[in-house]
């Protein structure tokens, strides 16, 4: 059921620090996403300071193959990937506070091209993570603000929803906040 409960299907944490020592930090390996490509082959994508991808066995709890890094401008974290027509999309928290900025790619392999911010700081949360999806032909940017009253901020967040935009080359359509976020 999708309120749970849920168990631990590996029971131990699938990436552990020993196995990216890019950093030199203890939370580098952080906000993981998921995308299964067309021909059925998942890739999990995570990462703080420094962008990571592999694939995933079939039974979504191995690697399957090394670890790889994605070179991307002011990477923080937050990784998020999709693919619309022939292109894949790797957005991400940039800088701190975060934005979202964003490349793009003909694989999932690379090479990917940074294309520029997606969305602006998020009011007064320093943090800005974001999932793009689409959903009965209609494209989704979600992402948080601090805007929980009467306590709001970067620790008090409110999930967001505004419609996202494509130009006719593939690239996205900077996402403008909205107070009132999507209508009916």
């Amino acid at each position: 059921k999708p309120t749970g409960p849920f168990k631990d299907a590996l029971g131990k944490a699938l990436i552990t620090n020993d196995m990216t020592t890019h950093t030199n930090i203890s939370w580098d390996d952080i906000d993981p996403t998921v995308i299964i490509d067309d021909d059925g082959q998942a890739y999990i994508f995570w990462g703080n300071t420094v962008c990571h991808y592999a694939k995933l066995k079939e039974n979504m709890i191995e690697l399957d193959g090394p670890i790889q890094t994605i070179d991307l401008p002011n990477y923080t974290e937050a990784p998020w990937i999709h693919k619309k027509n022939d292109w894949y999309y790797l957005s991400y928290a940039y800088q701190f506070p975060e934005k979202i900025a964003y490349a793009m790619s003909k694989s999932i392999n690379g090479p990917w091209e940074y294309k520029g911010i997606l969305n602006e700081l998020a009011g007064n949360s320093n943090t800005n993570h974001q999932a793009i999806i689409s959903f009965k032909g209609k494209d989704y940017f979600i992402y948080h603000n601090g805007a929980t009253q009467p306590n709001g901020g970067s620790f008090r967040r409110s999930v967001c929803v505004d419609r996202l935009y494509y130009n006719e080359d593939g690239t996205m359509k900077r996402v403008i906040m909205t107070s009132e976020g999507i209508q009916k």
